[in-house]
C-alpha cells in the first residue's frame, strides 16, 4: 500500500488500512494474553511498547512533535480492531492515545514541556472534577484525589479534571490541567469485576502548581487557527473513542461465539449447535446491533470531518444528537454481548471461556460516563423540547 511522505519532517505516514492491519495482526496474541493481563490488573510494558512501535500513539499527535496528525476516525478504527483481542490493552491504548490529540487544543508550550526532549512520552488522565483548583499568579494550585486513571503506570504526565468556580463557589468552567508524574502519587485501588487489567488506579495530588499554559477548557469550543483535525469538540472525540473501543469488545465476543458454535454439539441430542434457529437468530441480532452502532459512529466522524474541513465549528444541534448516538453504542454493545452469552449455557460461566470476560468488560465499559445513554437521552429531549442544555458540557454558563 502507498504511504504519504511529509516533506516538512520526512516522516512517512501509513494509510488507515495499514494501521488497521497492524492492529488486526495483534488480535490473536492479545487475546491469548487477556487472562494474564486481567490477573496482573495492569497492561504490561511490552504491550504498550508494541502499540508504540506500531505507531498508534502517533495517529493523533501533532506533526511538529513527530506525530501524524491524522483524522480521529483512523484512531477509532484501530481501537475497534484492538478491542477484539484484549479489552484492557485496547482500553489503555484508547485512553493514553487520545491525549495526544488534546495537545492540539492547547498552548504550544504544553507540548514542548512534554515532548521537547522525548516525543514518545505518554500521558495518563483522570477527568472527573473530584479535587480542588485555586487560581494563583501564573497558573493554578491543585490538590485532591482523582479516581480511575487507566494506564496510569505508563504515564509520565497526567491530565487532571477540575472545576473553576466564581467568587460564590458556582462552577463556571471545567478544565483539564497537565500535571507531571513527580506531582502525583498512584494509589492502587483498582479491584473490579471487569476491565480489571486496565490498571485504572487513583491519583493523589497533595499540592501541585500548574502553569496557565498547561491547562485548557473542556467546554469552551471556538474557532481559531489550530489545524483542521483539532477543530472537533473535545467531548465528541473523547466520547467516541470510548465508543470505538467498546465496539471492539462486542466484535471480539462475536468472534469467539462464532468459533465456539461452529464446533459445538448439543449435549442431549448430539446435533450441531450451529443448526439451531435460536443460535442463528441471536448471533444475527447481535451482529446487527454492532454493525448499526459502528455505522452511526462512522457517519458522525464523516459528517463532522466535512464541517471542520470547511473551517467551521460543529453546531450544538449536531453535537447533542451525536453525543446520544455515541452513548448508545455502549448500551447496544452490552445488549449484543449479553444476547450471545445467553446462548452459551453453563459453558459460558467458566473463566476458561473468554466470552465471560468480554461480557464483564463490556458491562464496565458501558458504565463509563461517556456511554450514559439515559442522561444523554434526557439532554437531547430537553434540548428538543425547550432548548435546555445540561450545564458545563456544551457551553460555558452565561454570567451577569
Amino acid at each position: 500500500m502507498s504511504t504519504a511522505v511529509l516533506t516538512q519532517s520526512t516522516i512517512e505516514i501509513p494509510t488507515c488500512e495499514e494501521l488497521v492491519a497492524r492492529a488486526a495482526a495483534m488480535v490473536p496474541g492479545l487475546r491469548a494474553r487477556a487472562d494474564e493481563i486481567e490477573q496482573a490488573r495492569k497492561v504490561p510494558k511490552d504491550v504498550i511498547e508494541m502499540f508504540r512501535q506500531a505507531g498508534f500513539f502517533r495517529i493523533l499527535q501533532p506533526r511538529q512533535y513527530g506525530g501524524w496528525e491524522m483524522n480521529p476516525g483512523v484512531f477509532m478504527r484501530v481501537l475497534s480492531e484492538l478491542g477484539r483481542g484484549c479489552c484492557a490493552s485496547a482500553w489503555n491504548m484508547m485512553i493514553l492515545g487520545v491525549h495526544n490529540w488534546e495537545f492540539g487544543l492547547m498552548d504550544d508550550r504544553a507540548a514542548r514541556d512534554v515532548w521537547g526532549k522525548n516525543n514518545e512520552a505518554i500521558i495518563a488522565s483522570s477527568y472527573p472534577p473530584m479535587g480542588e483548583m485555586t487560581k494563583v499568579e501564573g497558573g493554578w494550585r491543585l490538590k485532591g484525589r482523582w479516581p480511575t486513571s487507566s494506564g496510569s503506570d505508563h504515564g509520565e504526565w497526567a491530565f487532571i479534571g477540575a472545576l473553576e468556580k466564581d467568587e460564590n463557589g458556582v462552577p463556571i468552567d471545567r478544565h483539564a490541567l497537565l500535571v507531571h508524574r513527580d506531582d502525583y502519587e498512584i494509589i492502587d485501588d483498582w479491584f473490579t469485576f471487569g476491565l480489571a487489567g486496565t490498571g485504572s488506579k487513583s491519583l493523589l495530588i497533595k499540592d501541585a502548581f500548574v502553569p496557565d499554559h498547561r491547562t485548557h477548557s473542556m467546554i469552551d469550543y471556538k474557532l481559531d487557527d489550530r489545524p483542521t483535525n483539532y477543530l472537533f469538540p473535545f467531548a465528541m472525540i473523547f466520547y467516541s473513542s470510548v465508543s470505538a473501543v467498546t465496539l471492539g469488545f462486542a466484535q471480539g465476543a462475536i468472534d469467539v461465539f462464532i468459533e465456539q458454535m461452529q464446533v459445538r454439539v448439543d449435549n442431549g441430542s448430539g446435533a450441531a449447535t450451529r443448526l439451531s434457529p435460536y443460535v442463528k437468530d441471536r448471533l444475527a441480532n447481535a451482529v446487527a446491533k454492532v454493525r448499526s452502532s459502528r455505522a452511526r459512529m462512522e457517519q458522525m466522524i464523516a459528517h463532522c470531518t466535512q464541517i471542520v474541513e470547511r473551517r467551521e465549528l460543529v453546531s450544538i444541534d449536531d453535537r447533542i444528537h451525536y453525543m446520544l448516538d455515541m452513548a448508545r453504542i455502549g448500551r447496544e454493545c452490552e445488549e449484543a454481548v449479553l444476547t450471545l452469552y445467553k446462548c452459551t449455557g453453563a459453558r459460558g460461566v467458566y473463566r476458561s471461556n473468554p466470552i465471560q470476560r468480554y461480557l464483564r468488560d463490556v458491562l464496565v465499559a458501558a458504565n463509563h460516563i461517556t456511554q450514559d445513554a439515559d442522561n444523554n437521552a434526557g439532554a437531547l429531549g430537553g434540548y428538543l423540547l425547550s432548548g435546555e442544555l445540561p450545564p458545563l458540557l456544551y457551553e460555558k454558563p452565561k454570567r451577569g
